[in-house]
């Protein structure tokens, strides 16, 4: 069976590795080199101490994915804002891990009085944009060939989810 739980410290050194594969094998990542722990680990420590969610999809003693959100952009107007990542491990694709993932990251965004979630999604990956649009993320922008990875260009499409949240949003 498959839980969905807060990540711990301890779960570091998965999470780097289903991202590493992700970063040596997909485009789901625009970035070409593997990350170290001590990278991951700096990550793991921002999302702690800045109060973002990290989950994963855990079967027996297993890491099959992890999901996150973070700021979108850093400036002060968008703090009712974030950028979600999911990223499943290879060979537990396709059985809805990413469903589990995605469903407690906007229960947070809600506790977290968010107003919108966005999902920036290569524009090939059509399971994760099915995914994201099975949640109600609608597309808002394509931007083309802003990466080339694996020889070729890369077009990149933002998703965004909007949220009932806050309910009384302040400029401060």
């Amino acid at each position: 069976m498959i839980t969905i739980r807060q990540a711990k410290e301890d779960d570091v050194e998965a999470l780097l590795s289903i991202y590493n594969d992700i970063i040596k094998n997909t485009t789901a990542v625009f970035e070409y080199h593997p990350h170290t722990l001590l990278m991951r680990q700096s990550w793991y420590a921002s999302k702690q101490k800045d109060g973002y969610p990290v989950f994963v999809a855990e079967e027996g003693k297993k890491i099959m994915g992890f999901s996150s959100f973070g700021p979108f952009r850093a400036w002060p107007a968008y703090k009712y804002s974030v950028e979600n990542s999911v990223y499943v491990a290879d060979g537990c694709r396709g059985r809805g891990i990413g469903k589990l993932l995605i469903a407690p990251l906007i229960d947070a965004a809600v506790q977290r009085d968010m107003h919108i979630i966005v999902a920036s999604i290569e524009a090939t990956n059509e399971s994760s944009i099915r995914l994201h649009q099975s949640f109600g993320f609608e597309e808002v922008a394509h931007f083309k060939q802003v990466g080339f990875k694996f020889g070729r260009w890369l077009d990149l499409k933002f998703f965004q989810l909007t949220l009932n949240t806050p309910t009384n949003p302040k400029e401060d």
